[in-house]
C-alpha cells in the first residue's frame, strides 16, 4: 500500500515548522507576490530559504504558491522570482495559468510543476493535458466526487493531489469574482475580501429599501457560507483511490489549527496503513478537531451532491472547544520545568492540556508560575510574555498548551 503525502499550509515560518514537526511530509507556502493568498503573512525572500532549508533539513519537502492568475503587469517581475525560487532548490512550484508555466519553462526549466486546484482540472482529458505537456502533479478540483477520482487516477500517470481538510469556496475551484465586484479587490490575484461569508438579503429592482428574506429568518441569510471540508472518516477510501497526496487547507489559519490538523491526521493515515484490517476512525481524533478553529464539517463534493445541508446560514462565524495559550520554547528534564511564551489568557488554577508532535495529549492544572527572574507571578497578562512553569511530564519544544474555552470568562 502506498502511503500518501501529508500536506501542510503554511502561511509564516513558524507555521511552516509546526506542520512540519507535527508530521506533515511537506509543505505549500508563498512568497511576498504572486500567491493567492495576499493577506496571509507569507514570506520574504530570507524566510523562504530558511523555511525550504528547514523543511529539507527533516527530508521533507516544500513547495511554493505562484497561482494567480497574472495580468500583463504582473509578469515583469516573473522570470527573477522563479529563478530566484529555483535557486532555493524549492520542490516544486504551485501553479494555475498556462502563461506562468511558459515562463518556468523558460527561465527554469528543470524546476518541477503542480498545477493548482484553481486550473480547473475535472475530468481525465484535462490532467492528461497536462502530464503530457510536463507537469509534475495535478491538484484535483474541489468539485471532483471520489468515483471520479478513482477514474482520473485509473486513466493518467502523473501525481494527484487533493483538499482533504479545510475552508471550502462557494465559487467555482475557487474561482470568483464576487470580492472584484464588492470590493475591487482581485480574488484571483490573492486578495480576496471573502464576501462569501458576509450575510445577504434580498432585494426586489424596484422596491428598494424592502428586504426579502432568503430564508425565515428577517435578519438575512450567509446564503455563500460553506460548511469546513473533513474527510478524516474517509481515510481508507482516500487512500484506495490511488491519490499521492492528501491537503490541508490553512495557511491563513493559526499555528494551533495547523498542529492539530496534521497531528491528526498523521496517526489516521499511519494507522490505516499499519493495519488496514483493524483500522477505526478513533473518537479521540473527532474529538481534537472540534478542538480548533472551525466551522460545521461536510464531506462535500466526495460522495454525494451538496445541497442546502452543506451551507451555514445563521452565521459566519466559527466554532472551538480549545484555546491555544502557550508554547514551549525549551524544557529541562532534570528540573522539569519549561521556558513557555504566552499566546492567550494563562493564569494559575487553570486546568490545561498538553499537546506535542508524535506524543499522547496529558492534563495538568497550573500550580506555579514564575517571570524570567525567577519571581513567582499569578498570570501572564503580556502579549507573547516568557515565562517559567513545572510541567507533570517531559515536553518537548515545540509542544502546546491550551485550554477548554469558557464562555462568558
Amino acid at each position: 500500500m502506498k502511503k500518501p503525502e501529508l500536506l501542510a499550509p503554511a502561511g509564516n515560518l513558524e507555521k511552516l515548522k509546526m506542520a512540519l514537526l507535527y508530521g506533515a511530509d511537506a509543505v505549500f507556502l508563498a512568497g511576498k507576490s504572486f500567491g493567492l493568498r495576499a493577506f496571509g503573512g507569507n514570506f520574504t525572500e530570507d524566510e523562504l530559504k530558511e523555511g525550504i532549508e528547514f523543511a529539507h533539513s527533516l527530508q521533507k519537502k516544500a513547495y511554493v504558491t505562484v497561482n494567480i492568475f497574472p495580468h500583463n503587469e504582473d509578469l515583469p517581475a516573473l522570470p527573477d522570482y522563479i529563478k530566484f525560487l529555483s535557486e532555493c532548490h524549492v520542490d516544486a512550484v504551485i501553479i494555475a495559468d498556462l502563461g506562468v508555466y511558459r515562463i518556468i519553462r523558460e527561465v527554469a526549466p528543470n524546476l518541477p510543476i503542480h498545477i493548482s486546484t484553481q486550473a480547473n482540472n475535472t475530468n481525465w482529458s484535462s490532467v492528461l493535458f497536462w502530464q503530457e505537456l510536463g507537469a509534475n502533479r495535478v491538484v484535483l478540483a474541489r468539485e471532483l466526487s471520489l468515483a471520479d477520482i478513482n477514474v482520473i487516477r485509473d486513466k493518467v500517470n502523473i501525481e494527484l493531489e487533493a483538499f482533504v481538510h479545510g475552508a471550502m469556496c462557494i465559487s467555482y475551484s475557487g474561482r470568483c469574482l464576487m470580492s472584484n465586484y464588492f470590493t475591487d479587490r482581485d480574488a484571483n490575484r490573492g486578495q480576496c475580501a471573502q464576501p462569501c461569508r458576509w450575510k445577504f438579503n434580498l432585494v426586489e429592482e424596484k422596491r428598494p429599501g424592502e428586504y426579502y428574506p432568503v430564508m425565515e429568518d428577517e435578519r438575512g441569510t450567509y446564503i455563500f457560507n460553506s460548511k469546513d471540508l473533513c474527510l478524516l472518516p474517509h481515510i481508507p477510501e482516500l487512500i484506495n483511490s490511488g491519490l499521492d497526496s492528501f491537503k490541508v487547507e490553512g495557511r491563513m489559519k493559526s499555528v494551533h489549527y495547523a498542529a492539530t490538523v496534521i497531528k491528526v491526521y498523521r496517526e489516521a493515515i499511519d494507522a490505516y496503513v499499519a493495519n488496514p484490517d483493524n483500522y477505526i476512525v478513533k473518537a479521540e481524533w473527532l474529538d481534537e478537531l472540534q478542538k480548533i478553529s472551525h466551522r460545521t464539517y461536510t464531506s462535500g463534493f466526495y460522495f454525494n451532491k451538496t445541497t442546502e445541508d452543506d451551507q451555514i446560514y445563521g452565521s459566519s462565524s466559527y466554532e472551538q472547544t480549545f484555546d491555544f495559550i502557550g508554547l514551549v520554547k525549551s524544557y529541562d528534564p532534570i528540573t522539569r520545568m519549561a521556558i513557555i511564551e504566552q499566546r492567550n489568557n494563562i493564569k494559575i488554577g487553570q486546568e490545561i492540556e498538553i499537546m506535542q508532535p508524535g506524543k499522547p495529549n496529558f492534563t495538568q492544572k497550573i500550580s506555579e508560575m514564575f517571570d524570567m527572574e525567577g519571581n513567582p507571578i499569578s498570570s501572564a497578562p503580556h502579549a507573547q510574555q516568557i515565562f517559567s512553569m513545572p510541567m507533570k511530564q517531559d515536553v518537548v519544544e515545540f509542544a502546546m498548551l491550551r485550554r477548554e474555552v469558557i464562555i462568558n470568562e
